[in-house]
């Protein structure tokens, strides 16, 4: 790219090439050559916006994070509550997010960067717990979850759960159907 072209939104830009290769080759293919390769920009780019790659990485999986999917507070008391979670965990696992965890899993120095603004478990993961933990406390204020669960460990049990059959990428994704089992499972 001649030098003196001004980018548009190039951590975007950034960002979505990193996303596409994430999702196409998986995290072993995301380097910062890579990157702006697939973004079309010159390799300094990203240099010039971030101290390192590491930090860009960070900085993208927090972007990425906050573009999971809406939480649960609007289909409290709406619906079914299992319905719901299915829904949600279909959702937050079948985005960016599902790729974001083997990215962490790979990257040491990622999660030292993701440590200071994270304290704790991976954070797409940790996210989705957090919310299915909220939605399930509301629910169970409005009397459709048993009052003696514990919200917080059925959200983490949800998200482990459907972790687990989300992450075989050769098999491709679970069906609505047995993620709904999962859901059946925990919250009984």
């Amino acid at each position: 790219m001649p030098t003196g072209v001004a980018l548009r939104d190039v951590r975007q830009q950034l960002f979505d090439a990193a996303e596409r290769i994430l999702l196409r080759d998986g995290p072993s293919a995301l380097t910062s050559r890579a990157v702006t390769d697939e973004a079309g920009v010159a390799k300094g780019v990203l240099h010039k916006h971030f101290a390192d790659f590491d930090e860009f990485l960070a900085e993208f999986v927090l972007d990425r994070v906050g573009q999971t999917p809406p939480a649960l507070t609007d289909a409290v008391g709406v619906g079914t509550v299992a319905d719901n979670v299915t829904e949600a965990l279909t959702a937050l696992l079948s985005s960016v997010a599902l790729a974001i965890v083997p990215l962490v899993t790979f990257r040491s120095q990622l999660r030292v960067r993701l440590r200071r603004t994270w304290p704790a478990g991976v954070p797409v993961l940790t996210e989705g717990a957090i919310m299915l933990g909220e939605y399930l406390a509301a629910e169970q204020r409005l009397g459709r979850v048993d009052p003696a669960a514990d919200p917080q460990t059925l959200g983490a049990m949800l998200i482990g759960t459907a972790h687990l059959q989300f992450a075989d990428r050769t098999a491709g994704p679970p069906t609505p159907e047995a993620v709904r089992v999962i859901v059946d499972s925990v919250l009984r």
